[in-house]
């Protein structure tokens, strides 16, 4: 296992890091994930045979959200 940090933009209150984190723990290979609002951040346990960075920003993008370097 490795983790993976995303600094994640555009997330506003308890609700969109409930979106972040439903999102990111539905993939195969995500084995937990742990989101905070400030200061935007996401903390993604994943399996690196089954699951990359690119698919993680992917998903945070494809729920709205934008992801920072």
């Amino acid at each position: 296992m490795s983790e993976i940090i995303l600094s994640v933009t555009g997330m506003t209150c308890g609700g969109c890091v409930n979106s972040v984190q439903k999102v990111l723990a539905a993939l195969p290979g995500v084995q937990s994930v742990e989101i905070t609002l400030v200061p935007g951040q996401a903390r993604v346990v994943v399996d690196p045979a089954r699951i990359d960075r690119a698919a993680l920003v992917q998903a945070v993008i494809e729920a709205g959200f934008g992801v920072g370097d």
